[in-house]
């Protein structure tokens, strides 16, 4: 199967047809361009959405911290790889398969020219041939007639009588030129006969078959290489599918992160005011006075003025917190933070002292690389001047007592936050048992019982302690639990500040131990008190801060 031979005579077919297949060729790479295009404007869009929706964060406050934001935040950044894969598509196309076929579509373009010059040429060569051949012939044709009249002429006049010997004579010698004449141009036709079929059959057999192999050899490359870009196309799309799966299997993971209660948790712990609720409002009786008319022995004087007292008391400090349901105003802000309600308190001043004990860490580090450096610079003095190294050290000296300040300040506010935290849980713990005990009689310190052996007291300045930390005090939360421990001996919690404990008993952990052997815990019902830790078995939960509080 081969051009040269079937398609001897279909020169300008081939013409035709190798035109078309490069105009298919550049139709193709049109394609893969227009492809490119698409893939860059596909990537550049994906990445114009994930700019526009990923968080513009000013400050470390601004951060997310809600595990569906966070999770949307993780989908962004696959998104944003995934775009940059759709990007490697478009470089690889444009790379393996467009490049590649502007190269070689101008490669075909070179060779045809010059396949098809050399058959045209070829063609010239066979038709000048061909005329030379034809000129001889014709010439030859008019020589043979021109023999044909002089030898008619001669013939004529040798059969007249009248004709003169010289004219006869004349006649014959024009016979003799002009069949001479014939002679040589019959040789020369046949010359150029033989000539132009011996370059006729080197061109049908010889040079168009070779000429004709080269396009056929040249089409076929086309339609290879045309097989290889298709491929490469699939390719530059399969390179990537792995990465692009590790995106998708990556936004997957982000949805499976999503934490309903982590981030019902986290709600609680950024608006948790630790303010109580409102107490109820007391009855105050306006008819003492009508009553007291009446019948002075009704009611006892001494004990409705306290009640009255105790009642203004009570709604003055109501409706003091009554602002918890509405807006408050917010101040300055404070160094202290004493601008903020006790719990959120708490926690800033625990954020601002880890934060100052990192920046301590790094100072105490650069002033142990500078110490080396100078005892370096001691024992080589070729290598450097120790004193200069002096200010340096200084300043971090400086800056190492200044965080120690910092600090020092910042933990003596949050003690006095958990001090009025773990004083207003005492209180709430009081207040419990009040309300739970039945109607019975109040003790002299406030309490209630049924029994006047068995009433619960309270030390003699509980209430008046109560009456100074109504205004600063009030609105405290106890400390977040941190974990919860489990009994493994009881304990009778004899000693004042201690929490007595039953074997298998469940506490939550409100404090670690900070080295003496003890552990802050708190019961259900809000009891609070330390216990041995050796007595118990503690598991610590990370996610368990503030995870429990106090109702």
């Amino acid at each position: 199967m081969s051009w040269g031979t079937e398609l001897w005579d279909q020169f300008d077919n081939l013409d035709k047809h190798t035109q078309w297949g490069i105009d298919f060729l550049e139709k193709y790479a049109k394609f893969v361009k227009e492809r490119i295009e698409i893939e860059q404007n596909y990537a550049k869009q994906l990445r114009n959405l994930v700019k526009k929706y990923c968080p513009k964060r000013s400050s470390k406050d601004e951060e997310p911290r809600f595990t569906s934001c966070i999770a949307f935040y993780n989908i962004l950044n696959e998104l944003n790889d995934y775009a940059g894969q759709r990007e490697v598509v478009a470089e690889e196309l444009g790379h393996r398969v467009y490049g590649e076929l502007l190269r070689y579509s101008h490669e075909l373009k070179t060779e045809r020219k010059m396949h098809l010059h050399e058959g045209r040429k070829a063609q010239q060569y066979l038709d000048m041939c061909w005329k030379q051949m034809d000129n001889s012939k014709k010439k030859f044709e008019r020589e043979c007639r021109e023999a044909e009249k002089a030898q008619q002429c001669y013939e004529r006049l040798d059969n007249d009588t009248n004709a003169t010997k010289a004219d006869v004579e004349k006649a014959k010698q024009q016979l003799n030129l002009r069949t001479h004449m014939a002679d040589e141009n019959k040789n020369e036709y046949a010359a150029q006969l033989q000539n132009f079929n011996g370059e006729q059959h080197k061109h049908y057999y010889i040079v168009i078959p070779q000429i004709y192999k080269h396009l056929q050899e040249m089409d076929e490359r086309r339609t290879i290489k045309l097989s290889e870009c298709y491929k490469g196309f699939a390719d530059s799309e399969r390179k990537v599918i792995p990465i692009i799966s590790k995106c998708l299997d990556g936004m997957i993971s982000a949805a499976k992160s999503v934490d309903e209660h982590r981030d019902s948790q986290i709600v609680i712990d950024s608006f948790k005011s630790g303010f109580e609720p409102p107490g109820d409002f007391p009855f105050e009786d306006y008819s003492q006075h009508i009553y007291r008319t009446v019948s002075d022995g009704t009611i006892s004087t001494p004990k409705q003025e306290g009640m009255k007292i105790d009642a203004k008391t009570t709604v003055g400090k109501a409706k003091g917190k009554l602002w918890l349901f509405g807006k408050k105003p917010k101040g300055p802000a404070q160094e202290d933070f004493s601008h903020l309600p006790p719990e959120q308190r708490r926690k800033k001043l625990q954020q601002r002292i880890d934060e100052l004990n990192r920046e301590l860490q790094k100072e105490t580090d650069q002033k142990d690389a500078l110490i080396k450096m100078k005892d370096v610079y001691e024992k080589n003095p070729q290598m450097g001047d120790p004193s200069s190294l002096q200010p340096k050290l200084a300043e971090t000296m400086n800056n190492m007592d200044r965080l120690r300040m910092e600090i020092h300040k910042n933990e003596a506010w949050l003690s006095e936050v958990e001090g009025k935290v773990a004083a207003r849980g005492d209180r709430r713990h009081s207040s419990d048992i009040n309300h739970l005990v039945t109607q019975g009689r109040e003790s002299p310190e406030g309490s209630y019982t049924d029994d006047a052996n068995q009433e619960v007291r309270s030390p003699p300045q509980q209430h008046s302690h109560h009456n100074e930390f109504d205004d600063e005090f009030e609105d405290d939360d106890p400390l977040p639990a941190i974990g919860h421990c489990k009994a493994m001996y009881p304990f009778d919690g004899h000693n004042e500040g201690t929490l007595a404990m039953k074997e298998g008993e469940i506490l939550y952990i409100i404090e670690e131990d900070k080295g003496d052997g003890w552990t802050r815990a708190r019961r259900q019902n809000g009891e609070e008190g330390y216990v041995p830790t050796s007595y118990i078995d503690v598991t610590l939960e990370k996610n368990s801060k503030g995870a429990v509080t106090y109702i």
